[in-house]
């Protein structure tokens, strides 16, 4: 990791400043790229603003600022994000400071402002030395997510095309999957689930085997696949849909034929079984058929003591007597075959008699 520290005018910053909703937030003679794809759009209050402009017009000292070098001798902002894009806009005339714009001060007021030193870190580094750096710098602000901070280390042209599909405010992402998906698509939460979906777990290694491609159109497609096969398959939305590992599943069933109108009627069934406490396991259970994602209903502890006092403690399997804690609450006919959570369906069994029966 090679840093260095440099200073920057005001005059220099802002040169060459653009803000395109396509082309992105660039400074610094076209040379800076002020807004990453691993920045959040976030825009600093009026009064936050002020403060910056204020402290360069007092010739105050403004917090150093990081810049990362990349391959091609260009640069990106890491910190300082905020406080750039506030400066470039007042010198660029878009908003005033006390009632004053920068073209209203007299002359040696306003060379005194882009004649203003910034001081800026230029940073070097290899993939995990720029990881470390990344998150060491970003515990003093609001931190970066660690979806966050991998676009950052793999910047390039495939985070670039991703954050257009998934890490905007109404992006696409967002229009055809919000309703099944958490977290926000600006904190690269959407983006972050698609990878993880796609590359089933292995998010760095896609990114790094990814990181030049000229677009992110097979993840983009990929999305659109795992969001269609979801409402094909379950054509009643329900808000307990919002948050499942589509994708995990889509990747595992997706080849298989399901009757979706049997599904929904099962589901119907579910959810109104007084033992299922899960309404969104109910989703993985139809596939895998695994009880655990439902949350059956367990029996109370004044059930499991007189089922306890009745069987006088002893364990009707091995007929050894045991202490109430060392037994465990059993569903005679189990839920799968129709038994209930209810005290005539329960018996006590001894921990390994119960663990051995669940087995079987």
């Amino acid at each position: 990791m090679k840093i260095e520290l440099k200073e920057i005018t005001v005059r220099e910053l802002a040169e060459g400043y653009k803000d395109n909703s396509e082309d992105g937030v660039v400074g610094y003679g076209g040379r800076l790229d002020i807004r990453p794809p691993y920045q959040r759009e976030f825009i600093y209050k009026d009064k936050q603003r002020d403060a910056v402009i204020e402290t360069i017009k007092n010739n105050f000292p403004l917090n150093v600022m990081y810049w990362h070098v990349r391959e091609d001798g260009n640069f990106e902002i890491i910190d300082g994000q905020q406080r750039t894009i506030s400066i470039c806009q007042y010198i660029n005339g878009d908003f005033s400071f006390l009632n004053l714009y920068i073209h209203n001060l007299q002359d040696d007021k306003k060379e005194q402002i882009l004649n203003y030193k910034l001081m800026v870190y230029f940073c070097w580094g290899n993939d995990s030395e720029r990881l470390d750096w990344y998150k060491t710098i970003n515990i003093a602000g609001e931190e970066l997510t660690e979806q966050e901070l991998l676009n950052a280390v793999y910047s390039g042209t495939w985070v670039t095309d991703a954050k257009r599909y998934f890490s905007k405010t109404g992006c696409a992402a967002y229009q055809i999957g919000h309703d099944y998906l958490t977290g926000s698509s600006i904190r690269q939460d959407y983006l972050e689930k698609a990878i993880d979906w796609l590359s089933k777990g292995e998010i760095k290694d896609y990114m790094s085997i990814h990181q030049h491609d000229p677009n992110a159109s097979a993840l983009w497609r990929y999305f659109q696949d795992v969001i269609s096969w979801v409402r094909a398959t379950f054509p009643v939305y329900r808000s307990e849909m919002k948050g499942i590992d589509w994708g995990k599943l889509y990747n595992e069933y997706k080849d298989k034929v399901y009757d979706t109108k049997k599904l929904e009627d099962e589901i119907l069934i579910l959810i109104d079984d007084d033992d299922v406490q899960s309404i969104k396991g109910i989703y993985y259970y139809i596939f895998s058929r695994e009880e655990k994602h439902l949350n059956l209903r367990q029996f109370d502890d004044k059930t499991k003591r007189k089922v306890y006092e009745k069987q006088h403690g002893i364990c009707p399997i091995c007929n050894k007597h045991y202490e109430l804690n060392e037994m465990e609450a059993d569903h005679i006919i189990p839920w799968h075959e129709g038994g209930k959570t209810v005290i005539e369906n329960c018996q006590m069994l001894c921990k390994f008699d119960n663990r051995t029966k669940s087995g079987k």
